[in-house]
């Protein structure tokens, strides 16, 4: 099974950026694609951005993320 996840540009140096998730930050490839901004959302797999992702579908997702695993959720 292959997971992806996505993470914010925080800074682009040629074929690199600087990506957030979590609280953390990745260098990835961003060979992938074209025009990557810093702010932008994009979807990383395997350290390289795959995919540009709409602002607010990333952060539904991201959201969705944090509350699976948040230990105090009660799931009834």
């Amino acid at each position: 099974m292959c997971l992806s996840i996505p993470a914010r540009i925080v800074s682009v140096d040629e074929d690199y950026a600087v990506v957030s998730f979590g609280g953390n930050t990745f260098r990835a490839g961003v060979q992938l694609l074209d025009d990557v901004r810093p702010g932008d959302y994009v979807l990383l797999h395997a350290g390289f951005a795959i995919q540009k992702l709409d602002p607010a579908e990333a952060e539904e997702t991201l959201r969705l993320i944090d509350e699976m695993q948040d230990p105090g959720n009660d799931r009834q």
